[in-house]
């Protein structure tokens, strides 16, 4: 029997936001490639999104008790954390009946709190086990995993200092859906229409502050609409298009008379506008710098500062160190601001050169063929 056969069931435990789930749904269709007759079961938290996403994706998924812990003493919270210390005390014995049913060769964690139970049962139960970690530095579970996985797998060179155990780190890059790479930078301009010479900038923030941010790139789109020097495509959201559009409207900027400028209320077709991009204005999550390294793109970026352990600033300050982003934190940000160093970067081509071959040399572009043989590595 080959290494490839001898993966015939795998748990994949993930959960808390999409960057954490999408590398597990990535891996599962490599692994349905690999072998359509291994069995596959998704394990996630009862109220995370990964009970809406992970079904929608086609495979089984069944729930452990398991919630965050706040930081605060509101009586709210307070109550809060009451029940995740429940759940905790009750999550061990409800990961281990999974796994004595299901029965996995291994157990792959790809983050969020959601991953604890079962990995950690796992681990305690001689199976072998393997934990992603999309953000630079370790988020508070894949710390509170390392001593029990068998690998630490991550999207970085840079990401193995943060780590106890080095020996036990793969770099191995998070997963990009495989569509981004379907069409050439040049045949993405084509399909979009945006084929004239001018650079195109891609812009969207995460929900989490997304309203003042949008208010800054609705200055941002003014300046613009001046001279349109450049394609600008936009993602407000729902909640903030039509406030963007009035904010636009107060400026003295119909949109309809300045067609290098799109404002969206999502940007449905990523791949190729993505694809297309010269620079891309956005938060510094996991899938966003994954994204951008796979594919070369320069990066403008204003970390959330609203996230645990402000992972997002320290995502986006490796990007930069590299040499392939500016950073600019939402307190110095604006909409002059950025429009200011966006036109550096735009109007500079050697620099923008420099920075798409630094992104490039940090991007992984098979890094589901390389979680999938660190996975063999384990097994084997």
């Amino acid at each position: 029997m080959n290494a490839e056969k001898k993966i015939q069931k795998v748990i994949f435990t993930c959960g808390g936001t999409a960057g954490h789930v999408n590398p597990a749904i990535a891996l599962a269709q490599l692994l349905r490639e690999k072998n359509p007759e291994t069995e596959m079961l998704f394990v996630g938290a009862e109220r995370g999104l990964e009970k809406d996403l992970i079904p929608k994706a086609g495979y089984a998924f069944r729930t452990v008790h398991i919630s965050s812990f706040h930081r605060s003493f509101k009586p709210r919270e307070v109550k809060h954390n009451l029940i995740s210390v429940g759940n905790l005390l009750r999550a061990p014995g409800e990961a281990r009946a999974i796994l004595k049913t299901f029965r996995p060769d291994v157990v792959i964690g790809t983050g969020g709190y959601a991953s604890y139970p079962l990995v950690k049962a796992a681990a305690k139960a001689k199976i072998p086990t393997a934990v992603h970690e999309s953000n630079i530095v370790p988020g508070l579970t894949t710390e509170m995993l390392e001593p029990y996985a068998n690998r630490i797998m991550v999207g970085f060179e840079a990401c193995r200092k943060h780590y106890r155990h080095p020996n036990k780190v793969s770099v191995t890059g998070t997963p990009v859906r495989g569509d981004f790479f379907e069409r050439t930078k040049a045949e993405a301009k084509r399909q979009l229409g945006l084929d004239d010479g001018r650079p195109l900038i891609v812009s969207f923030w995460g929900s989490l502050g997304a309203a003042g941010m949008n208010r800054q790139m609705a200055d941002f789109l003014a300046l613009e609409a001046a001279k349109e020097p450049f394609h600008h495509i936009h993602g407000a959201g729902k909640r903030d298009y039509p406030l963007m559009l009035e904010l636009l409207r107060k400026k003295g900027v119909d949109l309809k008379e300045h067609p290098a400028l799109q404002l969206r209320e999502y940007i449905y077709d990523m791949a190729p506008v993505m694809r297309a991009a010269d620079l891309v204005i956005s938060r510094a999550g996991a899938s966003t710098i994954s994204e951008l390294t796979a594919l070369g793109v320069p990066a403008l970026i204003v970390p959330s500062p609203y996230v645990t352990n402000n992972h997002q600033e320290k995502n986006a300050r490796a990007l930069e160190e590299a040499g392939g982003a500016v950073v600019l934190l939402e307190a110095d940000s604006s909409g002059p601001a950025l429009f200011q160093a966006a036109t550096g970067i735009l109007h500079d081509a050697s620099r923008r050169e420099t920075m798409e071959a630094a992104m490039s040399a940090l991007g992984v572009r098979n890094a589901s063929e390389r979680i999938y043989q660190t996975v063999l590595e384990i097994l084997g």
